[in-house]
């Protein structure tokens, strides 16, 4: 197997969130959830430390998630204890659990964080010598950007290691409106996506509406990527990619990462009712292909799984049980024409490349 990077993974969030013990082996942590009521996704893990290890990820990008949109008081309390929280001092003491689990893992020497072009570097020249005793690499990301409580804190959370930042998720942000709403960056948006270019953070453009989309267009000019991403011309729905907003992704140089979230991946997904045995994993090569042909070339495609990201077995692929059976993608492309230097850029070289000039130096 190939090396794989996968730009979104919610490690912490799992680990917090659902209460889980991510050194398990998949097996052990779902055998552990069997008979648990709390949530659909109990039993079905799909990412584990171990399982990054087997899968041979030697980097990955992992989250820090938690909501606290203008609508959340509305709803008379938090929607969901793990995700959704009153106010943005909530939001963001919530984050800083999720980063502080993080560090005490790099203390304990099983993650590694890489914060500039230099530390991306040596983390890949050291796993490709010694891989099965290097610390996962991770570059860390906030998905929805309400823990930083104001434009200006954006530096302090740069400086504990955060640098990419996703500014909505779903509904509405403090700065941004996000999947399943639309409307453009508020005030506070456009004063933080300043204060990214300031500081050198990377924009990522998931789950940004249409209407904020363009908006942070006209207003960021640093490096942006799509970190868990597919094209609404195959899927229709707002939380995919647009060919207009893939055309200008790739004007940009950005990267967009291909999600494995069944309902992003099948036209006619019903929640709840439709089974994962409608759609396989060689449905994510057909995102793929279309973004390459778009671009011509294969550098703007890679990985950006969202595996457990909310969800587990019940809505993934019917032939993806755990993280590594995105390696069945290999013999999917490659009987699909695609040589064999350019799977390795969508399994790692594309990632490579972009990080290796969006960080610092």
């Amino acid at each position: 197997m190939r090396p794989m990077i996968d730009s979104h993974l919610d490690l912490a969030y799992n680990a917090l969130g659902f209460n889980r013990d991510l050194f398990l082996s998949v097996e052990e942590l779902n055998r552990g959830e069997v008979g648990m009521t709390d949530g659909k996704a109990r039993g079905k893990a799909t990412v584990t430390f171990p399982e990054l290890k087997r899968c041979r990820v030697p980097i990955c990008v992992a989250t820090v998630l938690a909501r606290s949109g203008p609508d959340i008081p509305k709803r008379g309390g938090v929607k969901r204890v793990d995700l959704d929280w009153v106010t943005q001092q909530v939001a963001y003491a919530q984050g800083q659990g999720q980063l502080r689990y993080y560090r005490l893992l790099e203390k304990q020497g099983h993650l590694r964080f890489i914060t500039t072009q230099r530390e991306l570097t040596a983390h890949w020249q050291t796993w490709l010598k010694e891989p099965d005793t290097t610390p996962i690499g991770i570059i860390l990301s906030m998905e929805g950007a309400d823990p930083i409580v104001s434009p200006e804190q954006a530096a302090d959370w740069f400086a504990d290691g955060l640098r990419a930042v996703g500014p909505a998720h779903y509904g509405r942000s403090h700065y941004a409106y996000g999947t399943a709403t639309d409307g453009p960056l508020t005030e506070m948006g456009v004063q933080l996506l300043k204060e990214f270019m300031k500081i050198g953070m990377i924009l990522d453009v998931t789950h940004l509406s249409d209407q904020s989309f363009f908006n942070a267009m006209d207003v960021y000019e640093g490096p942006m990527l799509a970190s868990h991403h597919n094209c609404r011309a195959l899927v229709p729905g707002d939380r995919q990619l647009t060919d207009e907003q893939i055309r200008i992704l790739i004007q940009r140089d950005a990267v967009i990462g291909t999600a494995f979230d069944a309902w992003m991946m099948y036209p006619d997904w019903i929640r709840t009712v439709t089974q994962p045995d409608v759609v396989g994993i060689d449905a994510a090569a057909d995102h793929m292909d279309h973004i390459c042909q778009m671009a011509g070339n294969t550098r703007h495609c890679a990985l950006g799984t969202d595996l457990d990201g909310g969800f587990g077995t019940e809505q993934t692929p019917r032939d993806l049980k755990t993280i590594t059976d995105v390696h069945k993608l290999e013999d999917i492309l490659a009987k699909r024409g695609y040589s064999s230097e350019d799977i390795d850029g969508i399994f790692y070289g594309n990632w490579l490349r972009f990080f290796g000039s969006a960080l610092p130096r």
